[in-house]
């Protein structure tokens, strides 16, 4: 297991929380942890275990693997789009329900390309390549 880079996840979770808007002792009772608890994670001086990880990123409304990623506990993938949905929720100017709804296409997208790649240069083409292809000479 890869050892944890707390410094950087707490400030990546202050950062997340004061994008929420929340204070810190509304995400430590939305999360189920104490006050003091989340204090000394976000100061880099508490190295939480993967389940409080994934009750911080559900108050947050978060992937649990963006924290996993911070943490240092899972290595970022490639296309995984950890950026762009960090950009997302850190955007003033959408709220927070725009933010989930944006993140719902785009895991939707991610989901249905990994389902089934394309094989043929005319897909998407209006189904033109189809028609031809399926009828018997």
């Amino acid at each position: 297991m890869a050892s944890l880079n707390v410094g950087s996840l707490g400030e990546y979770i202050r950062e997340q929380r004061r994008n929420a808007q929340y204070s810190l002792r509304q995400l430590a009772e939305a999360a189920g942890v104490s006050n003091p608890y989340l204090s000394q994670i976000e100061r880099g001086l508490r190295k939480p275990s993967a389940e409080i990880l994934q009750q911080i990123a559900k108050a947050l409304r978060i992937s649990a693997e963006t924290l996993y990623v911070q943490a240092g506990i899972l290595e970022e993938r490639r296309g995984e789009g950890l950026e762009l949905r960090a950009s997302i929720l850190a955007d003033p100017l959408i709220n927070e329900q725009q933010k989930q709804a944006l993140l719902a296409v785009y895991d939707a997208f991610l989901k249905e390309n990994a389902a089934g790649q394309p094989t043929g240069a005319d897909e998407g083409a209006g189904g033109s390549a189809d028609e031809h292809e399926g009828k018997a000479p």
